[in-house]
């Protein structure tokens, strides 16, 4: 089932809701603004298989958008909307999107992108203020003209996302389209309502950005089941908590920075509000430091479930609550896919011996328009990839992430992985957030540098640097811990709580030739 069904059982029943704004579309209005979105779409000459890219905050509109893509066949590409005019001009060209959808917030960066997409054809911006001086078109404007009906021979489309580009250029993600009408899902949406508990008659309180992979999917299901969607423009933590109360939230899906940021309010704070309604929240994207997701369970009860997966959709695992407590740290284990823990020569690693973690018989992806990074994640002929994480499996196989292997230091011959020093300096008071990274050393190679954010700012200097090192080394084998720590006002980290240590680690190497990514 999809909207059209919902807008006809109960048409006046809210589809959205933007929890700052108030801004509330029913189901009826969502499927009729789909469907001026499909026409439009058509009328610009895209067939099935063609593909269009939106710039734009989390909005109303953006999901319009999304939902005319899938009703007229096409692919859309959600680009992240804090990147640069350059970075967003790669891939809509190398998504070779022919349409550009942007808002007020993101014109200028989206105009400026535009002028360097000698293929992309129009640029349409949505919440254009009457009497604007812009060569845009107006979104609003031209779908009005369009009738409020389903678009002759729909075809089902879906959304071609990009991996983020921490260690790289981002890739397009693509799967193949069936030629079905778009109220049947892929089968990836079956897969996202089961592993998410999801229900009819739910309400989903999405709190992350929806160019990102997981809300994507999750508001999508969320949709075809006639939920009520409540869409945060940004996350704050009391919000959070208001909103879970003021819609008697059932469900949620989450980062673990922001459960960091719920679990730093005042103990007042977080027991004013009402959670009783919460029945699952599921967290993904980024490892959980264990001490944080035990007192989310501590805090809310056993509904905090977890997936290890990526927006290539080539495996994942799964772990409730009760899963975790009696395997602290795990990601779960396989429920798409058959997981292998190989080493660099393609040998199976022991249990507990860390290696790269590749999935054999899951769903097939192919990256856009790039056959050799295909084929690099790939092996036995194509039945298994891997997205170059790392982590080992325990005698019952649950897996462990140990850390992408690209941010792996290499320091004197032994290979460190940062996420277990990561982890353990979140735990201390004074860390608000980490991260660690291998900087140039000149007899070693690399060495082992912690960069963090503080609690309280004015609390950096030496000393407390020196207490750093010291609370890591009585808890890790010393190599493992810090030679220096420095102290930012911020760390780079994406809305999605993803850490861009590409651009932490750009600053120390500068001026170094080195062959580590």
């Amino acid at each position: 089932m999809f909207a059209r069904q919902h807008a006809l059982d109960h048409p006046g029943k809210p589809a959205i809701i933007m929890a700052t704004s108030g801004e509330t579309v029913s189901y009826a209005e969502f499927e009729a603004r789909a469907n001026q979105a499909a026409h439009l779409l058509r009328d610009a000459g895209l067939r099935r298989g063609d593909h269009i890219s939106v710039l734009m905050e989390n909005s109303i509109r953006m999901l319009e958008i999304e939902a005319g893509a899938e009703r007229a066949g096409l692919y859309y590409t959600l680009i992240n909307s804090y990147l640069t005019a350059a970075e967003v001009a790669y891939i809509v060209t190398n998504s070779r999107s022919r349409l550009l959808f942007s808002s007020a917030a993101t014109h200028a960066v989206a105009a400026a992108a535009a002028a360097q997409c000698p293929q992309l054809e129009r640029l349409l911006l949505a919440g254009m203020r009457a009497g604007s001086a812009t060569a845009s078109e107006s979104y609003e404007a031209v779908v009005a003209g369009y009738p409020a009906d389903p678009v002759a021979g729909e075809s089902l489309g879906a959304a071609m996302l990009y991996s983020s580009g921490t260690t790289g250029q981002p890739k397009g993600v693509l799967r193949d389209l069936p030629e079905v009408p778009p109220g049947e899902a892929l089968p990836v949406m079956d897969f996202v309502r089961g592993m998410f508990g999801f229900r009819d008659g739910m309400t989903y309180l999405n709190p992350a950005p929806l160019y990102h992979s997981a809300p994507q999917a999750s508001v999508a299901a969320a949709l075809r089941l006639g939920a009520t969607v409540v869409v945060m423009e940004h996350f704050d933590a009391e919000q959070w908590l208001a909103l879970v109360e003021r819609y008697r939230v059932t469900h949620c899906q989450m980062v673990p920075v922001m459960f960091s940021r719920l679990l730093r309010l005042p103990e007042r704070t977080r027991t004013r509000y009402d959670t009783s309604s919460l029945e699952c929240i599921v967290h993904a994207a980024a490892p959980c430091p264990v001490h944080v997701k035990k007192a989310m369970i501590d805090w809310l009860g056993p509904i905090i479930t977890e997936y290890y997966g990526a927006t290539e959709g080539n495996g994942f695992t799964f772990c409730d609550s009760a899963d975790w407590l009696t395997h602290p740290g795990t990601v779960g284990r396989p429920i798409l896919g058959e997981l292998l823990i190989l080493d660099d020569d393609g040998n199976d690693c022991p249990t507990g011996d860390d290696g790269t973690i590749w999935f054999r018989g899951a769903t097939a992806f192919q990256y856009f328009g790039d056959p050799a990074k295909t084929a690099d994640s790939r092996r036995d002929s194509g039945s298994t990839s891997t997205v170059g994480d790392v982590g080992h499996v325990d005698a019952d196989g649950y897996l462990y992430l140990t850390d992408r292997k690209s941010y792996m230091i290499i320091s004197g011959g032994v290979n460190i992985y940062p996420q277990e020093t990561e982890n353990l300096l979140s735990g201390h008071p004074a860390v608000l957030d980490v991260a660690v990274i291998g900087v140039p050393n000149d007899d070693l190679g690399e060495e082992v540098k912690a960069v963090v954010q503080l609690t309280d700012p004015a609390a950096a200097g030496p000393e407390l640097a020196a207490e750093l090192i010291a609370y890591c080394r009585d808890r890790l084998a010393h190599f493992k811990c810090p030679r220096t720590i420095d102290f930012v006002p911020d760390l780079p980290r994406s809305p999605t709580g993803k850490l861009y240590k590409r651009f932490l680690r750009d600053a120390y190497w500068a001026g170094h030739e080195t062959s580590i990514v």
